[in-house]
């Protein structure tokens, strides 16, 4: 399988951000206007934007509030939250944790308009040989350094009474991680799809923990810049409007036709697609994403990723603590609430489940 999954990889020089280029200030941004950007990059709960770029489902929705959406695929996933958080595009697709870590902890305050999915089995943690999670004791881990991947070991060791001073971390690009695991010194990853099916499929292999153990903690969101969907309410309805028809079309009959073209897009076939999409918890409806929103299971996870993010060095270097960036949820603050950068917000997509968009 190509690999094309995003790049999940959360560095100390992207939580600084984009050093070459000065932030638009939240004033400037803070206006009405007609024409917006959306960014994104290619991974399996992703690959819906392409397909309403394409099909001219976006068009439609951006024609019915009379805006233009600009859909612009960026191959860098980190650069693509890089340059959102420069203030190069209006909205762009990212993990919670890379929501915190890249533009929070850069001051960018910014709103999750749309929760996707969450990774239900695309990442996960893998042995050589018939072990347990509890032989990563002692152990050289493989991994994107400081990634999701890293989060999820974390939580992996938590499970069975270890930390992180119980193996060493070996920092390894995506790029390189299933050539490794097949040279006798490495005895352990963790990553994500396509890679983990890669790997997994090698003979003596154990996957010994994986997102589906800490269901709803990795989750794939549409950001927008706040003040920008503030002054344009009209942007969240038609991104929202078009992301919740292609949910529709995904299961519909036809639904495979979709697919389809998203799986050629993405580098596989539909029966690759069809097995991510097997891997990952998509809220097809609206009132699901809702009640996950709502959920306090958001909060407490939300906390969990603020504690991880600060004990590693990612929320900037004036963080006093895990509470330094303020995140809101429907049901709380996590955090300072004089200083919130993060929001997930239930708003439109209730419009889409009470058909009011």
């Amino acid at each position: 399988m190509k690999h094309s999954l995003k790049k999940r990889l959360i560095t100390l020089a992207a939580t600084v951000c984009v050093t070459a280029s000065p932030f638009i200030s939240s004033a400037a941004l803070a206006q009405e206007k007609e024409k917006f950007t959306l960014a994104w990059s290619i991974y399996v709960g992703w690959m819906p934007w392409d397909y309403a770029d394409y099909s001219g489902i976006v068009d439609k929705w951006a024609d019915k509030y009379d805006i233009d959406i600009d859909i612009v695929q960026v191959n860098d996933y980190v650069e693509s939250i890089n340059q959102y958080t420069a203030g190069q595009f209006d909205a762009t697709v990212m993990t919670n944790m890379d929501a915190l870590t890249i533009p929070a902890a850069s001051g960018v305050d910014s709103t999750a308009l749309i929760v996707g999915d969450f990774s239900n089995g695309n990442d996960g943690i893998v042995l050589k040989g018939a072990k347990g999670l509890d032989d990563l004791k002692g152990q050289n881990v493989n991994l994107v350094e400081l990634s999701v991947s890293h989060y999820l070991m974390a939580r992996g060791l938590e499970s069975v009474g270890l930390s992180e001073r119980d193996v060493k971390v070996v920092n390894t690009s995506d790029a390189d991680l299933v050539a490794a695991f097949t040279t006798k010194d490495v005895t352990s990853v963790v990553t994500w799809n396509p890679l983990l099916s890669e790997i997994t499929q090698q003979p003596e292999t154990s996957l010994v923990f994986s997102s589906a153990d800490i269901p709803g903690e990795i989750i794939d969101l549409l950001v927008v810049n706040t003040d920008t969907l503030s002054e344009n309410p009209k942007l969240g309805k038609a991104l929202t409007g078009a992301w919740y028809e292609i949910m529709a079309i995904m299961q519909s009959e036809n639904g495979d036709d979709a697919k389809s073209y998203m799986a050629q897009a993405s580098g596989t076939d539909l029966p690759g697609y069809k097995a991510q999409l097997s891997a990952t918890n998509m809220f097809y409806s609206p009132s699901d994403a809702v009640d996950f929103t709502n959920s306090t299971t958001l909060a407490t996870t939300m906390k969990k990723v603020s504690e991880f993010s600060f004990e590693h060095g990612l929320l900037g270097e004036g963080a006093p603590d895990a509470g330094f960036i303020g995140i809101q949820t429907p049901s709380t603050v996590i955090g300072d609430p004089a200083n919130i950068k993060l929001r997930f917000s239930p708003e439109y997509m209730e419009m889409a489940a009470k058909g009011q968009l």
